[in-house]
């Protein structure tokens, strides 16, 4: 007897639906074809300890099974569920009263016939929605990450009987239902990290918001101890809220790489992301024998932190050029080639030389001017070339870390931020992949950030007498036009271009050049 499952391999971060076809004769024998790797080529031992803890078998006979389009490489066990129900239908062992064409089947079996969680479950609703399919039977883990999806009928399963029954319609399943709503809302009110925790520091809380209004990628420059790290995990918080489309992306991206396991449901908050400096190139950027995503993409619509930016390997910092420009990053191998998103703000931080206290009279450690060229030297001016705002945070003294009083928390910023970006919209809607004043080309400044004559000598003043680089021009101009968005003015003024400038330390005479 010959029967069709459906089941779905992932690449990238898009789902492409496999057949599986199981026909049952005369013989002996259990034949698996279709490019399937070691993980499913093993199923049967799983499969045949589940059906056989649970009243059933794999048949005596002739088994040939077959994963179509058969040259599409297939890995992982998440097939396992798919294959064992189309044995089960296939040799007779159960009616088949619910139509199989009509839904995807996933899941992976432990020996008791117990489901545990697979990868991709959200891209695979997608797909699955996409072709027509009614329903989804998946691991209970995964239920809410793939009833996100409307349109389909998503069952959460513990174990391989209540699939059975199911299919005999001797029992029900209870369809997984999410309310978006009230995801969104309950971060919204209570971020994790909220800048009202801040003690002092209101100059970087500010440029943190003028970052956070343009989307503008930011370096922090300051000793040891000066906040930096903490001032970096608070940015998500206000950055304005995901959008639904945003959040799909995103925890489509999570749930290929196995990190919605255990979570469930949407990523409604924006990912921080921070690395160790001794990762390496490919777990930045992504890639592998099989491609997985990077930390580049797991930060897509969120923020990438680099911690001690000179302490990790120029190799791995040069990978990020192309994503930071292109926002999205290929990998290519022999028989085929996957892209991720990788749209992300980067912000950085770094000690100011070496032993941390550069330009501190009272310094526990002098570096020589050689000692302070290697070091700065560790970071190419293409990468600076990417980072709109250098910002130096200076050590909180103790008055403020004891006062008691909150700073303005993280929600009155964001909505501040949240209106910025919805006149940088409505600025760039004509424009398909323009959205914020980061992203802005050389075309764009020149016909968004026209400066009046008083403006302009302000700025040609500032570059000559601060000996700022030439690539710091058009940097300057970008967060002009941010800091203008937040004042709701329509006209670049001379105070916009006057607290931009102080935001390029680096660019001055005595740092990188």
């Amino acid at each position: 007897m010959l029967t069709k499952v459906y089941g779905s391999a992932v690449f990238g971060v898009d789902a492409t639906t496999i057949t599986v076809e199981v026909n049952v004769d005369q013989g002996v024998g259990y034949h698996l074809v279709g490019l399937p790797d070691n993980a499913i080529k093993e199923s049967n031992y799983r499969i045949a300890a589940a059906l056989q803890n649970n009243g059933y078998k794999i048949p005596g006979k002739k088994i040939t099974l077959n994963m179509a389009p058969a040259d599409l490489r297939k890995e992982g066990s998440a097939y396992d569920l798919t294959l064992a129900m189309g044995i089960l239908i296939a040799s007779g062992q159960i009616e088949q009263r619910q139509p199989l064409s009509e839904g995807v089947i996933m899941g992976e079996l432990s020996l008791d016939g117990d489901l545990q969680p697979i990868r991709g479950a959200l891209p695979i609703a997608l797909k699955a929605k996409e072709e027509g399919f009614k329903f989804f039977i998946l691991p209970k883990q995964n239920a809410k990450e793939a009833a996100i999806v409307d349109g389909i009928c998503v069952y959460g399963v513990k174990n391989i009987t209540e699939v059975i029954g199911f299919f005999n319609e001797e029992s029900e399943l209870q369809e997984t239902q999410v309310d978006m709503e009230t995801e969104f809302y309950e971060h919204l009110q209570h971020p994790e990290f909220d800048f009202s925790e801040v003690k002092g520091q209101e100059s970087i809380k500010r440029c943190m918001e003028i970052a956070a209004a343009g989307g503008h990628n930011i370096i922090l420059i300051g000793p040891p101890g000066s906040g930096k790290t903490m001032l970096a995990k608070r940015l998500p918080s206000i950055l304005p809220p995901l959008s639904l489309t945003e959040a799909l992306e995103t925890t489509k991206i999570h749930s290929v790489a196995g990190r919605t396991l255990g979570n469930g449901g949407i990523i409604t908050s924006r990912p921080f992301r921070s690395p160790h400096h001794t990762i390496s190139d490919v777990a930045l950027v992504g890639g592998g024998t099989f491609p997985q995503p990077g930390e580049i993409s797991l930060a897509h619509n969120g923020v990438l932190f680099l911690d001690e930016l000179p302490e990790f390997k120029r190799s791995v910092l040069e990978v990020m050029r192309q994503p930071l420009e292109d926002r999205d990053v290929t990998i290519s191998r022999a028989r085929f080639t996957v892209t991720y998103p990788a749209s992300f703000m980067l912000v950085a931080s770094m000690n100011p030389s070496p032993g941390g206290y550069f330009n501190d009279p009272d310094a526990p450690v002098v570096n020589s001017p050689a000692e302070m060229q290697r070091y700065l030297s560790k970071i190419s001016g293409p990468l600076l070339d990417r980072i709109d705002i250098h910002i130096e945070v200076t050590p909180v003294p103790f008055e403020k870390l004891s006062d008691e009083r909150k700073g303005e928390g993280s929600i009155e910023i964001r909505k501040r931020v949240t209106r910025a970006r919805k006149i940088q919209e409505v600025r760039f809607r004509s424009y398909e992949n323009l959205h914020y004043n980061a992203q802005m080309g050389v075309k764009h400044i020149r016909k968004y950030c026209k400066l009046d004559a008083a403006s302009s000598d302000l700025l040609k003043s500032a570059m000559e007498r601060l000996n700022l680089s030439a690539r710091a021009y058009d940097r300057i101009l970008k967060v002009s036009r941010t800091i203008a968005d937040l004042a709701l003015s329509e006209e670049i003024k001379s105070e916009h271009i006057s607290e931009a400038i102080q935001y390029r330390s680096l660019d001055r005479d005595g740092w990188l050049g």
